[in-house]
């Protein structure tokens, strides 16, 4: 990304901490890296860190303003465009906030998936609005599995960093012995470490027991206390890791400067797909994704005119009220469901028979889901039913096995039928050339 470097100055203009040695940026390597090039801020807390440094400089902006804790519930239509989007606050009330100009930036959907590293609230809300309003969705079934989150029962699935193989960290099997190439891009890692599991030779384990503790420790501060809170001493004992959903490479379809396939509605990154991770994003990039594009939306957005076709809806829309919901079912037992089932038929391994059961199953779940929530978690269900269909059927569209998205019954990449991206309209998936992801959002 050309425009990287220029992001990552502005960044640590605005205050963000990037490590440095002998006054220059500290740069480390992950997996399928041919050199370091990985940027940190505060050993591992590197997301945190920028983070901080952005909703700094927001709530520093005097025309910004911030609603902590509201939720998306759906985008606000009017002549064919997107002008607005309708939210609950943190007490409940309902709130519709009408704009020229409207952007997701909802990150991920690991809540999905049964194991993930993602926090509870990657629901996938913008990449389900967008659906629901009729805005196509791009590469739903690659979906980055992460090889090493920590597996101690009773605690989250903790990410274990890839930069702590990038410092020599060995993976084992449950008879010691090393199995694959540590630094592999991370869907064979994954998928090596689940069939290890699969063959009843594990637990896998992460050993850094060769390595300086000392240099490890101030390396990983954040991962050694989280596994320490854990009873596992990242310096002395071996960790248990396992798969977990980490990174959706697709999202809502935009071209390269956030505009998707709607008027008036843009996306920025884990929600948006801009094809630019292809099948199996490169780790780091994703931080990078988010500053570049977050960017150029914006400039897009300030430069580009008012839906012409929405002007004269826009009163209309903001006094419109979404109908009462007669009934709402309680929804940890509908999203348990969803997640149990999705890990089942559409982790890391997937094959025809599985997805197609599987979007049957949703089919009857999602009649189950509130159509109008006034719930965040009734509202968040409805979502990953949502995106668990959209992810299954670029997957059973999708016959062949590439990057993140390997069938059984179809273990071969197959470029004469499906080297492209799949676009995922209303109509059903697409597949379009791989230089057409610019165009697609025209």
């Amino acid at each position: 990304m050309e425009e990287g470097p220029e992001r990552i100055r502005e960044l640590a203009a605005w205050g963000a901490r990037f490590d440095r040695e002998g006054g220059r940026f500290h740069f480390t390597r992950e997996g399928a890296h041919s050199r370091n090039r990985v940027l940190h801020a505060l050993g591992d807390a590197t997301g945190w860190e920028m983070v901080r440094a952005l909703l700094d400089r927001a709530q520093r902006t005097a025309r910004v303003s911030v609603r902590s804790f509201a939720c998306s519930v759906d985008l606000v239509l009017a002549g064919g465009a997107v002008v607005g989007c309708r939210f609950l606050s943190e007490s409940g009330a309902e709130t519709t906030v009408i704009a020229r100009a409207t952007l997701l930036a909802t990150g991920g959907a690991g809540m999905v998936f049964a194991e993930t590293t993602n926090p509870p609230v990657a629901t996938g809300d913008g990449m389900a609005m967008a659906r629901r309003a009729g805005a196509s969705l791009l590469d739903m079934e690659f979906v980055q599995f992460h090889p090493t989150a920590l597996a101690v029962p009773g605690a989250p699935r903790f990410l274990v960093s890839e930069a702590v193989r990038g410092e020599g960290a060995y993976l084992r099997n449950g008879a010691g012995d090393r199995f694959t190439e540590e630094l592999a891009p991370r869907d064979q890692v994954a998928r090596a470490i689940a069939r290890v599991n699969r063959a009843g030779r594990g637990p896998v384990t992460l050993d850094l027991r060769h390595l300086d503790p000392d240099h490890i420790r101030s390396r990983f501060p954040r991962i050694a206390a989280t596994c320490a809170r854990y009873g596992v001493d990242l310096t002395s004992d071996p960790v248990p890791v396992t798969p977990a959903a980490h990174y959706v490479m697709g999202g809502v379809a935009t071209d390269l400067s956030g505009r998707s396939t709607l008027p008036g509605l843009y996306a920025a990154g884990e929600a948006a797909g801009t094809g630019v991770h292809g099948a199996n994003r490169l780790a780091s990039n994703s931080l990078l994704e988010g500053l570049v594009f977050g960017a150029r939306a914006s400039e897009a957005m300030a430069a580009d005119p008012a839906p012409a076709a929405a002007g004269a809806s826009l009163a209309a829309a903001s006094g419109k009220r979404v109908p009462e919901e007669g009934r709402e079912v309680d929804p940890a037992g509908l999203v348990a469901t969803v997640r149990r089932r999705a890990w089942d038929s559409l982790g890391l391994e997937r094959d025809g028979a599985g997805l197609r059961g599987l979007l049957d199953d949703l089919a009857a779940l999602g009649t189950q889901v509130a159509a109008h929530p006034r719930r965040r978690a009734a509202a968040e269900a409805r979502n990953l039913v949502v995106v668990a269909e959209a992810m299954a059927a670029g997957a059973l569209f999708r016959e062949e096995s590439r990057g993140g998205h390997f069938r059984t019954d179809f273990p071969e990449t197959d470029d004469a039928r499906f080297l492209g991206h799949t676009l995922l309209t209303t109509d059903g998936p697409r597949l379009i050339p791989v230089d057409a992801v610019a165009a697609s959002a025209a």
